[in-house]
């Protein structure tokens, strides 16, 4: 895990700069790792006000995306994606250092 860097497409920045316009009392969009889902490990994601010392801010276009500096640790490398197709609509995070995915797209492992 050498690159400790995360890359927001655009389609996600456009995605939490809606979504924070209808949330006038949240400022960013928290992304973050925590110890279980099937995986091992899940993304939690979070309309936050505020920031810690800890974070790494993304920002673009209006929209600001967190990520502490823990939840780097296992995000390094990774790009959070929107997408919406037939399926449905979500974040979603290609993450080069999972091992393994469950199908949720939600929890993985390293």
């Amino acid at each position: 895990m050498t690159d400790k860097t995360v890359e927001v497409t655009d389609a996600a920045f456009a995605r939490v700069a809606k979504v924070l316009a209808g949330e006038p009392e949240m400022d960013a969009l928290r992304v973050s790792v925590e110890g279980g889902g099937c995986s091992g490990f899940s993304y939690k994601f979070d309309l936050v006000s505020g920031r810690n010392d800890d974070d790494v801010v993304l920002e673009k276009d209006g929209a600001t995306i967190l990520v502490d500096e823990l939840s780097l640790v296992y995000m390094g490398g990774s790009v959070i994606d929107f997408v919406d197709d037939l399926i449905g609509q979500s974040f979603q995070i290609r993450n080069p250092n999972a091992v393994a995915s469950c199908g949720c797209g939600t929890s993985f492992s390293i």
